[in-house]
């Protein structure tokens, strides 16, 4: 009998290449979780095609078709149960989300960031920190709390910033780690090897070396 699953809702806006890294982590039989739903707040997100394409049912919530924020979020958290939704994965998801919302999955909503967190919080990250004059750069995954990418870290993956980088160019190079970190912090999550203690996290001693590795599949040791 094969284990059960955990049920990811994922939260999008645009391209989502984060979305696919899920649903490719997903197809392998060794992840501890599934993508049950996803949805968008924009018609027109290629992120709604990729779930498509995966077999996956694809939701959209237009924001702006609400009377009120909270209209919206009620909508956005139906879908969700409908869908058996248990932790909720923010993949480029351009809304901030109110503390009833978080409450209703509490403890089991992750987002990712394209920065070192605490460090530049918030819109254009990589831009953020060209004009910082950082040399290193990367991302965070996080627990989502009320605030804007303040909640307890669960993982960081770090890349150099190299002379001559521009916006696009450091962006790709963190949106590679992104990619690789987004999943390997779900998989500690949703097995309960990453817990919340108050504005920390910890993670739990059962966590294997490659649990934690962020070496890309087949790269020498």
């Amino acid at each position: 009998m094969s284990a059960v699953r955990a049920r990811l809702g994922v939260l999008v806006s645009g391209s989502g290449s984060n979305l696919q890294a899920l649903l490719d982590a997903c197809a392998r039989e060794d992840f501890p979780a599934e993508v049950a739903c996803v949805v968008s707040n924009v018609p027109t997100a290629f992120a709604l095609e990729r779930a498509r394409k995966a077999g996956v049912p694809a939701v959209v919530l237009e924001h702006k078709a609400f009377a009120s924020r909270a209209d919206f979020e009620r909508a956005l958290g139906e879908a969700l149960r409908r869908a058996g939704v248990e932790w909720v994965c923010l993949a480029g998801f351009m809304r901030l989300l109110s503390a009833d919302f978080l409450a209703g999955f509490s403890g089991r909503v992750l987002n990712i960031h394209p920065a070192l967190l605490p460090a530049f919080p918030g819109l254009h990250a990589q831009r953020q920190a060209l004009e910082r004059g950082v040399k290193i750069a990367g991302c965070t995954v996080h627990f989502v709390d009320a605030g804007t990418d303040t909640g307890p870290i669960i993982a960081q993956a770090a890349v150099p910033v190299l002379p001559g980088d521009d916006e696009a160019s450091l962006s790709a190079r963190i949106l590679a780690e992104e990619h690789r970190l987004y999943p390997l912090a779900v998989r500690l999550a949703v097995t309960g090897k990453v817990t919340l203690e108050g504005a920390r996290t910890r993670v739990d001693a059962r966590a294997t070396v490659g649990e934690l590795s962020l070496r890309s599949p087949g790269a020498p040791p």
